[in-house]
């Protein structure tokens, strides 16, 4: 992929103007890349999103900071949709606000070729014990252009489908190992009531909330976003038909309030046993098997992401721990940095937290732990499985041309999904039709297929 000074130009006008949104509605990071603390302390920025592991990474920062004590983390937890605005804008704009970014794989390379990010490669290959190699190579992958590896997982997932086992037994359904969307559906309207929903499904807007599993459910019904020739699909007969299926499902057996609803949100409903299922991130397991967080542990089933036309629909993605260009402590950074995604910080997790709350898919050796395999065993080795059966590079019905599960790698997607997931969220509201959605969808689908050709 190929990032031009026409793109850069417009990565920064789409920042600047995400980062406006955000000082009207109140929902700026706060703190500073530049603040010294202490004299002779290094305080550190680090801006992520407010997901359970990384919640945990700061509960254990003392750890880090006891064995570096002239080395201080200030954590900035945001949500996801306002941690993209606030980094995107950070390094864009060369803000220097943050020392360490929580980076997604869609950002990672474009990031890295627009010389946004610190090639980290020789750091990581130096630092004795990092084990480069240990890193799952498909999401390491992910992380690397022209050889340059520009971040470094602190987790990654790929999607499978969570349900409660008692409600489900209770309704007399067994669900396949590989069950369709259609048998999924026809489960949630089944056991769907007043107190718990059928099924939780994003349907908060944002790229990166609702339309990570949707773009899953457009794949598997055959439809994308572009075809090879980088003509826009968005009004397809096949996208069309995943879309109204999914809003139908959400309608007829989801949550409440489905334009509030997103990952921690449907975490928060299924692990207090208020949905029956729940189709996410795999990276989710840790919390629902955690009795401190979950009144369901040690009763939840899992199983492959629904299919239709594919034989796999799960996706592939990572968040990562990038050192932005402008920041002026890198060397402390990436010495947390290394910390908090090295093997060292995961037998951590298991020992102080416990074990299915240990941060997945990011090292082989995770799963060769003996007590993460007896306490992760019901989803671990399926995790793994499944990250390593699902194809970025053609991950539905038909060829595409750029690498990637529920994104497209060109800079353009992030307001393209934005926008559409807000068009689907007037869907939800009972305010517009599928159709009309997505014909408002494709006008801006083909003006960023353009700018690819």
């Amino acid at each position: 992929m190929q990032t031009n000074s026409r793109t850069k130009r417009w990565l920064v006008s789409a920042a600047v103007l995400s980062a406006s949104a955000m000082a009207v509605s109140g929902c700026a990071g706060a703190g500073g890349g530049g603040g010294g603390g202490e004299e002779g302390t290094t305080t550190l920025t680090l801006a992520t999103v407010n997901n359970p592991q990384m919640k945990d990474m700061e509960e254990l920062k003392g750890e880090f900071e006891a064995e570096h004590p002239d080395i201080k983390v200030n954590f900035i937890q945001m949500e996801e949709n306002d941690l993209r605005d606030a980094v995107t804008k950070d390094v864009a704009t060369q803000g220097g606000q943050y020392d360490i970014v929580t980076v997604g794989s869609y950002e990672v390379p474009i990031w890295g070729q627009n010389d946004w990010l610190v090639d980290l490669s020789d750091l990581a290959a130096d630092t004795e014990g990092y084990d480069v190699d240990d890193l799952l190579a498909p999401v390491r992958e992910a992380l690397t252009v022209d050889d340059q590896l520009f971040a470094v997982p602190f987790y990654a997932e790929s999607s499978f489908l969570m349900y409660n086992k008692q409600i489900l037994s209770d309704a007399g359904i067994t669900l396949s190992d590989d069950p369709t969307w259609q048998e999924v559906a026809e489960a949630a309207k089944a056991v769907h009531s007043d107190d718990v929903a059928g099924i939780c499904l994003r349907g908060k807007p944002g790229w990166g909330e609702l339309f990570a599993p949707l773009t899953t459910v457009v794949q598997t019904f055959g439809g994308n976003w572009f075809d090879e020739d980088w003509n826009a699909q968005v009004n397809s007969p096949e996208f069309t038909e995943a879309v109204q299926f999914y809003t139908d499902l959400v309608k007829d057996a989801g949550q409440a309030d489905p334009v509030s609803t997103g990952f921690t949100e449907c975490l928060n409903l299924f692990g207090q046993g208020k949905a029956a299922m729940w189709y996410d991130a795999t990276s989710a397991a840790g919390s629902v098997e955690s009795p401190e967080l979950s009144t369901v542990a040690g009763n939840v089933g899992y199983t492959h992401a629904p299919v239709v036309e594919t034989e796999e629909s799960g996706w592939l993605w990572a968040w990562n721990l990038a050192i932005p260009k402008t920041s002026k402590k890198q060397e402390a950074a990436w010495e947390f940095v290394s910390w908090a995604t090295s093997k060292d910080y995961i037998n951590l997790v298991g020992e102080e937290l416990g074990w299915s709350r240990v941060p997945p898919g990011s090292r082989e050796s995770t799963y060769e732990i003996p007590e993460y395999q007896d306490e992760a065993g019901a989803f671990a080795g399926l995790t793994k499985e499944i990250m390593t059966s699902v194809n970025p590079t053609q991950p539905g019905v038909d060829p595409q041309p750029w690498v990637g599960i529920q994104y497209v790698t060109i800079p353009e997607f992030q307001d393209l999904g934005n926008q559409v997931s807000q068009e689907i969220a007037e869907v939800f509201a009972g305010r517009a039709t599928v159709e009309e959605a997505l014909a408002a969808g494709q006008k801006l689908g083909e003006e960023a297929g353009a700018a690819q050709k």
